[in-house]
């Protein structure tokens, strides 16, 4: 069953890791069963989950790892929404970003907004519409753990027009852009000198009538013991556990209600090649 030493080991850690701000900084799933998206990822992953009391939040909950906030959960806010999983960028003005956006050629599909005093948000699209939210950190500063087994690892951008997008997240973030040295054409965002998210061309095998979008991935021990407990829980792979030199495992699966989200397994030192 899913690792559960990571969990551990956040349980006796009081630091909280502070996400920076232009980055990606938290994502949350929009379910069409809440109840049941929380059910199967506790499961997977051993999160536990703290679903707000107070009214106003709509059901929506906090999936923790160790006690530490790794990603949110709520039902879809539309009828017919289709179950997403959607990352976060974190932003100093909310406001201001929501106009440089839209001079970008992005759109716009939630204007910033008040919640509860937790911070702002915003939803919005690049402009081949990939969807994604914005955050103005009040109390909630994002992320509070990432990069071990169970928690968010990396965003991945799968576009359209790809050179359009370079451009867009380079205006509207100040994300450089960077070929990496996959065999394919995949691009590196780099943001104060870190990698913080890729992007790459739309996979043939995607029909042609869906978007642009982006995809969150969440760190494993173990790709394929991950990918397994997925499909006994209810899941299914859309791209079955494979390698990636120099880079590590990874598979794409979907939850029970259709989410879409990855999972990589990232080499140890003493098996990554000299």
């Amino acid at each position: 069953m899913p690792d559960t030493a990571a969990a551990r080991f956040l349980a006796e850690n009081s630091r909280i890791r502070t996400v920076a701000i232009g980055t990606p900084g938290w994502v949350d799933l929009q379910s069409s069963n809440a109840e049941g998206a929380r059910k199967f990822y506790t499961d997977l992953f051993s999160w536990s989950v703290d679903v707000i009391a107070d009214p106003q939040a709509g059901g929506y909950g906090m999936f923790k790892l160790g006690g530490k906030d790794v990603g949110g959960v709520g039902p879809v806010q539309n009828p017919g929404q289709p179950t997403v999983w959607m990352p976060y960028v974190l932003v100093d003005d909310a406001g201001a970003t929501v106009k440089r956006i839209k001079e970008a050629g992005g759109q716009v599909f939630a204007e910033p907004l008040d919640v509860m005093g937790e911070g702002t948000m915003a939803v919005v699209a690049d402009p081949s519409g990939a969807t994604f939210g914005l955050w103005q950190p009040g109390r909630h500063q994002g992320f509070e753990v990432r990069d071990v087994p169970g928690s968010v690892t990396w965003v991945e951008l799968s576009t359209r027009d790809l050179p359009a997008a370079e451009a867009f997240y380079r205006d509207v973030f100040g994300w450089e852009p960077a070929d990496s040295e996959l065999p394919d054409k995949y691009t590196v965002f780099n943001f104060d000198g870190n990698q913080i998210a890729g992007a790459l061309d739309m996979p043939e095998m995607v029909p042609q009538d869906v978007p642009s979008y982006w995809l969150v991935y969440f760190a494993a021990a173990d790709a394929d013991e991950v990918a397994a407990n997925a499909k006994t829980l209810g899941g299914r792979e859309i791209v079955s556990p494979t390698d990636i030199p120099a880079v590590g495992r990874f598979a794409v699966l979907q939850d029970p209600q259709g989410g879409t989200f990855g999972i990589l397994q990232v080499p140890s030192p003493d098996e990554a090649p000299s």
